[in-house]
């Protein structure tokens, strides 16, 4: 073979496997969905593109929310009750195998704390829990399946959590009494605690890490705290009362589920109003936006369904089904 045959032969095979790298998806934009549905006391593993699901049967009643750490899902079970009522009291956390479909741990905290939402650390690894009847955030390695260590909120009804970017701090939206907790994760202590209204619901932070929000369950409105305060920055109102918000990963909207209205809030964080409403069916809850910013999706309780919402134009591309009660979400990156 010649040397200009050679040249020829090793450029096409550059040019093939560039051809290659372009065609391969971001990795982004393809994993699986995992689904806490209440009711059925089930998590659900769907494939957002064909809407396939496999249904796990919990070892519990029930998990209300779940995280994943690499091929392992993490569901608390946090008990048959809503938050602040009466009813029997979880004591432990469900390890799922997503590729096998199956439980394979059990992380027993030895008695009832009502775990509930769990977040993985953005850069230690570490998983967080609210343990709300301890009024703590335990946090467990999920390598060993081992409580590592825990953190007071010094409130009750720490219901959910959310992490900063940095993980240095986190913030928990306690129900009952209406408050957040901001709390150092490195020192595991709360340093400090924001009156937000009677009662308050749900939890996010700004991709930047100087907002958090919670929504006032007693008026129509969002609270903007001022991460570099602890106070209370501003309100939004909004046209219902909201649950669940999350931001988009670019940092210019919030999403904000309205229950009543059946609908998502879009809210431009620049200025802190709402650009526009979605319909999507009733009782949504939860929101996760995809790595890739392109899908954010919406659990609807009592429809079995996710919303799948494209961000480009805002409109339901899809309707994935779910099980009964779907609320909780989480995003397991696909091998």
């Amino acid at each position: 073979m010649s040397r200009l045959q050679i040249s020829v032969l090793l450029a096409l095979v550059v040019g093939l496997l560039f051809a290659v790298g372009a065609a391969k998806p971001s990795e982004s934009a393809h994993g699986l969905l995992l689904v806490a549905n209440k009711a059925d006391h089930t998590v659900s593993i769907i494939d957002p593109e064909s809407g396939t699901q496999t249904v796990v049967p919990e070892s519990g009643i029930t998990a209300h929310e779940l995280t994943a750490s690499g091929h392992l899902a993490f569901a608390p079970i946090y008990g048959n009750s809503g938050v602040g009522r009466p009813g029997t009291d979880g004591t432990h956390i469900d390890v799922i195998d997503i590729p096998s479909h199956k439980v394979v741990g059990n992380i027993d905290f030895g008695r009832g704390v009502r775990p509930h939402n769990a977040v993985l650390g953005p850069k230690d690894g570490l998983v967080y829990v609210t343990t709300e009847l301890d009024q703590t955030v335990s946090v467990i390695d999920p390598a060993t399946q081992k409580i590592v260590g825990i953190i007071g909120t010094g409130q009750p009804e720490s219901h959910m959590l959310a992490l900063s970017h940095d993980g240095k701090r986190g913030y928990t939206a306690n129900v009952g009494p209406g408050t957040v907790s901001v709390l150092d994760v490195q020192a595991r202590k709360q340093i400090s605690v924001v009156k937000i209204s009677a009662t308050t619901q749900r939890i996010s932070i700004s991709p930047d890490d100087r907002m958090v929000f919670t929504a006032d369950q007693t008026k129509p409105q969002l609270a903007v705290i001022e991460t570099s305060s602890n106070k209370i920055k501003t309100w939004i109102p909004l046209p219902g009362t909201a649950f669940g918000t999350t931001a988009t990963p670019d940092g210019h909207w919030l999403l904000a589920t309205l229950p009543g209205a059946r609908q998502v809030a879009v809210i431009d964080l620049a200025t802190l109003k709402v650009a526009r409403t979605i319909d999507v069916p009733s009782s949504p809850q939860e929101i996760l936006v995809r790595p890739d910013g392109k899908i954010a999706y919406v659990s609807c309780d009592s429809s079995h369904k996710i919303a799948a919402i494209r961000t480009s134009d805002w409109t339901v591309d899809k309707l994935i089904d779910a099980g009964n009660g779907a609320d909780g979400l989480a995003w397991a990156v696909g091998n």
